[in-house]
C-alpha cells in the first residue's frame, strides 16, 4: 500500500519515528471523540425529544449506553458543536450545566468520566481535549472529583460545567439558574425537584438516565403515570443496545437475579416478588390476527375520570379455552359521550352495537353532577351493557357474600392461573396493557390499586366471560367485507 499523497515525507523517516507519530495521532483522535458519536435509534429518539420536552427520562437496562448517550448530548450543548443532522435542543451561546449522580465517587466514575475521561487523562471523554483549556476547580473531600470546569464554546465564550451529587443534600442543590441538569442514576424526589427548579428561569432541560431498580418510586411515577406535554419517557432495552452481540444478550440476562431481570435488561421498574403477575410477558404476547367469526366476543370497562377510564375487547377460543385481549382504550378526564363514541365502532358499529359490555360494581353509583347511574349513562347512549355488574359465579353456598362474589384476589389469582396455563393471550401491539402488566404489584401483601385501569377492565371481562356472544350473521358479513383489527 502506497503513502497518501502529500505525506511522502513519512517514507524518509526511520521506522521508530513513524511509529511514534502514529501513536501521537491515535492519541489525538482519542481526545476528540465527539464527532464520531453515532446514536442508536432509541438514543436518537431521546435526543430528538429534547427539542420539545423539558424533562426527559432515558429508562434503560445496565450497560445499554444510557450514560454514554446523555454524556454526548451534554458535550454538544457545552461546545455548541452540533452535528448537521442534530434534531434536538440547540444553544447558540455558552451554557451552565450540572452533571450528577448518587455519591461523589459515582459522579466521578460515571458522568464525569463520560464527559472528561479518566482522572489524569482528561479530554478522552465526550468533550474534546481542545475545548478544556479553561479554568477549573476540584471538589473537596472526594479524590479526583471536579467541582467545576470551563468548556470552550463554538461562539467564542466558555460554558460552565459543575459536578454535583445527591448525598450533598437538598441545600447544596439550591443556587442560580442552570440551562441543563443531568441526573445519572435515579435521584430522590426532593433532589430532582430542586434541580428541576434551577431550569425554570432559563427554560432549560432536565435529563435523567438510570435503571429503575427502586420500583415505582415517585420520580418514576411522574414519568410513567403522570405524563405532561413537557415530560418524556424513552425506554431502551438490551435489544436496542447494538454494541452487545445478539448471542451475548441471553447470557447477560441470565446472569441477573430473576426478580431484577426486567429492570436490568429492559429498563422496567423492578417490583421484585411483589409483582401480581410474575409471568414473562413473552409467554402471553401474540401477534395480532383476524378474529374468527365463530369466536364469542365481549367488551369490558373500568369507570374513571380523575384516574383513567379504560376498556378492553376480548375474544374467546372455546376449542382451546383461551381468552385473547385484542384491543384496549384508556383516557382520563373525558365524558361518557366521548367514551361511547370511541367504543361503538369497536363493539360492532352502528347506533346499537351488538357486543356485550361488562362493567364493575361502581357502575351502580351516580355520575358526578348528573345524578344518573353510571351504567345507565352508557346504556342510554347505545352500548349493550350487561344487566348485572361483573362478579364471580356463586359457589352454591347459602352464606355466599357480595364481597366474595366481587373479590379482586379471586380474580387476579384466576387470571394468573390462566396466564401460566397458556389460556390468556394478549395482542403484542397493546402497549397500554403491557405497561400496566409490568407495574401491577403488591406492597406488604396487598395489591396496590395504582396504574391498573386496563388490567381491572380485563379482570371484569374475565369474570363475565360466560356472557360473551358471537356476532349476528349480518355483522359477520360486514366484518368480512371490511376488516380492521385495530378497530374491532
Amino acid at each position: 500500500m502506497g503513502t497518501l499523497p502529500g505525506f511522502e515525507w513519512l517514507d524518509t523517516l526511520p521506522e521508530e519515528a513513524r511509529a511514534a507519530l502514529l501513536t501521537e495521532a491515535l492519541a489525538e483522535l482519542s481526545r476528540d471523540k465527539l464527532k464520531d458519536y453515532r446514536p442508536y435509534p432509541k438514543q436518537r429518539e431521546f435526543h430528538r425529544r429534547g427539542a420539545t420536552h423539558r424533562e426527559r427520562l432515558l429508562r434503560a437496562g445496565n450497560q445499554n449506553g444510557k450514560t454514554f448517550c446523555v454524556g454526548n448530548e451534554l458535550a454538544y450543548h457545552l461546545t455548541g458543536e452540533y452535528p448537521d443532522d442534530w434534531e434536538g435542543k440547540r444553544w447558540t451561546r455558552p451554557i451552565v450545566a450540572w452533571a450528577s449522580s448518587e455519591t461523589g465517587e459515582s459522579t466521578r466514575d460515571n458522568p464525569q468520566r463520560a464527559l472528561l475521561g479518566l482522572v489524569g487523562d482528561e479530554g478522552t471523554g465526550s468533550i474534546p481535549a481542545r475545548c478544556l483549556g479553561g479554568d477549573y476547580g476540584m471538589a473537596a473531600g472526594v479524590s479526583g472529583l471536579y467541582d467545576y470546569i470551563r468548556v470552550k464554546h463554538k461562539s467564542g465564550g466558555w460554558s460552565l460545567l459543575r459536578f454535583k451529587y445527591y448525598a450533598q443534600g437538598q441545600r447544596k442543590w439550591q443556587g442560580p439558574p442552570v440551562d441543563f441538569v443531568w441526573f445519572d442514576e435515579e435521584p430522590p424526589e426532593d433532589i430532582y425537584a430542586e434541580g428541576l427548579a434551577r431550569t425554570i428561569a432559563t427554560r432549560g432541560i432536565a435529563a435523567l438516565s438510570f435503571t429503575p431498580l427502586q420500583g415505582m418510586s415517585e420520580v418514576v411515577r411522574q414519568f410513567l403515570v403522570d405524563p405532561t406535554p413537557e415530560r418524556s419517557d424513552t425506554n431502551m432495552t438490551i435489544e436496542d443496545a447494538e454494541h452487545i452481540p445478539a448471542d451475548e444478550r441471553a447470557r447477560i440476562i441470565a446472569s441477573f437475579p430473576v426478580h431484577e431481570r426486567d429492570a436490568r435488561s429492559k429498563g422496567i421498574p423492578t417490583l421484585g416478588s411483589g409483582r401480581v403477575f410474575p409471568v414473562d410477558e413473552e409467554v402471553i404476547k401474540v401477534a395480532p390476527f383476524p378474529i374468527p367469526a365463530h369466536w364469542p366476543r365481549l367488551c369490558a370497562i373500568d369507570f374513571g375520570y380523575d384516574h383513567p377510564f379504560a376498556a378492553v375487547w376480548l375474544a374467546f377460543d372455546n376449542d382451546t379455552g383461551t381468552m385473547y385481549v385484542t384491543d384496549c382504550y384508556k383516557i382520563r378526564e373525558a365524558t361518557p359521550a366521548t367514551h361511547v363514541d370511541a367504543m361503538k365502532p369497536r363493539c360492532g358499529g352502528g347506533e346499537k352495537p351488538w357486543m356485550p359490555v361488562a362493567w364493575p360494581h361502581d357502575g351502580h353509583q351516580h355520575e358526578k353532577g348528573s345524578g344518573i347511574v353510571l351504567q345507565r349513562q352508557y346504556r342510554d347512549r347505545g352500548l349493550n351493557m350487561l344487566a348485572h355488574h361483573a362478579q364471580h359465579a356463586p359457589e352454591g353456598t347459602p352464606d355466599e357474600t357480595k364481597a366474595i362474589r366481587q373479590s379482586v384476589e379471586a380474580g387476579v389469582l384466576g387470571m394468573l392461573d390462566d396466564m401460566t396455563g397458556g389460556r390468556i393471550k394478549v395482542f403484542a401491539h397493546l402497549s397500554d396493557w403491557f405497561d400496566e402488566f409490568r407495574l401491577y404489584h403488591r406492597k406488604d401483601g396487598q395489591i396496590v390499586a395504582l396504574y391498573d385501569d386496563v388490567l381491572s377492565a380485563t379482570r371484569y371481562g374475565w369474570m363475565s366471560r360466560t356472557f360473551a356472544t358471537v356476532a349476528p350473521v349480518e355483522q359477520r358479513q360486514t366484518k368480512q367485507r371490511a376488516y380492521n383489527w385495530r378497530l374491532m
